[in-house]
């Protein structure tokens, strides 16, 4: 044991230092900027392909790479990358992939964040933003100058499950690099490297771990999970050079809830079917959107490829013509359960009102006229939330 004259220099260097390694439950959380190397010898021959390149922070800790570990395997993939949102993991691939003068193809309901960063690239890089039916692959009409498309399963707001085999096919046809959104799937509800018996696999995933993963309604995190080892090269690239890094602490929380996300997944996707079939009912709805929903667009493509009936708790409603959006409004402050805003996954049921007027771009004349409001089903028991919609229903009367 080495002793140190100064006691300032003995509070940074301590003389004694219990055994770094035990076994235990959850794995050791790192928190680091400054990483140590042992020798020269350890720092130089090192390179950044390195399956665990310690180095620095940003670049990973074994907190972070244990839980890009778990995220790849739950995905069905090989590598992942950590974001400090889903946004920025979706800015990632962007980035990594469009330069000047390319084309990218987006949903109708894409995420909408996505599309405005789209659009600003579109505006800055003259890269081209092209908008598809995501229920109709023939809409999808690819170019030589197409380099990427946007996939949702299901797709943002009205949840239209698109026809992905399709598009998959069709992209990779004209060789065209697929990413999908899957945060509604969550890795859960079907295999988006293999999602049908020709094996079809998309190129990248993107999944907002800030929902399902984090379970909690308070962190942010995303991933970008590929099964490409050069794709994961040129993400990883782009991920150092922007300095993109997370947390050792939010990612300790989120490799914790890992272990009941699929529990969570479940109980508040079935939860969501009995609001749906309640919903259904109602007469002050003209439509109900939910993949399930055999009348609804997309369906037959949800029960194909999500065999096991799995699907996020999410269900929105359009309300008749006639409930203009005083009402809307008042019937979502009316509600107690449901509290009112962004995101969903955690344990309290949320609510959300959109005017899709001014969300799509195509005509989609699939969904009926009205405001839309869509309910994130969480942890309560369905029928006290059945029992919240009811009553706030009443004030409409």
């Amino acid at each position: 044991m080495t002793k140190h004259n100064c006691p300032q220099t003995a509070l940074i260097h301590a003389p004694r230092q219990a055994p770094q390694y035990i076994e235990t439950i959850q794995p050791p959380l790192f928190r680091a900027s400054t990483i140590i190397f042992k020798t020269t010898t350890h720092l130089f021959d090192r390179h950044w392909t390195d399956a665990y390149d310690y180095s620095y922070g940003t670049h990973g800790t074994p907190t972070t790479f244990t839980l890009a570990d778990n995220i790849a395997q739950i995905e069905g993939g090989d590598f992942c990358l950590l974001a400090p949102s889903g946004l920025s993991a979706i800015n990632l691939v962007n980035s990594a992939f469009l330069s000047s003068g390319d084309e990218v193809w987006v949903a109708d309901n894409i995420y909408g964040p996505n599309l405005e960063h789209l659009k600003n690239l579109q505006d800055r890089y003259d890269i081209r933003v092209r908008i598809y039916n995501p229920i109709d692959a023939e809409s999808f009409q690819p170019t030589e100058k197409t380099k990427l498309i946007w996939l949702e399963a299901a797709g943002s707001v009205t949840l239209e499950f698109p026809d992905l085999k399709n598009l998959v096919k069709k992209a990779q046809q004209a060789n065209v690099l697929t990413a999908l959104d899957n945060t509604w799937g969550a890795g859960l509800a079907f295999n988006a490297f293999d999602f049908s018996d020709e094996h079809l696999s998309v190129d990248i995933t993107v999944h907002a771990l800030t929902k399902y993963p984090s379970g909690g309604g308070d962190i942010l995190m995303g991933s970008v999970v590929t099964r490409d080892q050069l794709l994961h090269h040129k993400l990883y690239r782009m991920h150092a050079t922007q300095g993109i890094s997370v947390s050792g602490d939010d990612t300790a929380q989120i490799q914790r809830s890992l272990a009941h996300m699929s529990l969570r997944y479940e109980q508040q996707s079935k939860s969501a079917i009995t609001v749906l079939d309640w919903l259904k009912q109602q007469p002050q709805f003209s439509q109900v959107l939910h993949p399930s929903n055999p009348d609804v667009a997309g369906h037959q493509f949800w029960a194909e490829i999500c065999s096991t009936g799995k699907s996020a708790g999410l269900v929105s409603v359009i309300f008749k013509p006639e409930y203009d959006l005083a009402a809307i409004r008042k019937f979502c402050d009316s509600l107690t359960l449901f509290k009112l805003g962004f995101s969903w996954g955690g344990p309290v049921s949320l609510v959300m009102l959109y005017d899709l007027k001014q969300m799509r771009e195509l005509k989609n004349t699939h969904l009926q006229q009205g405001l839309l409001v869509r309910f994130c089903i969480g942890l309560e028991h369905p029928e006290d939330l059945i029992q919240d919609i009811q009553n706030a229903l009443k004030q409409l009367e």
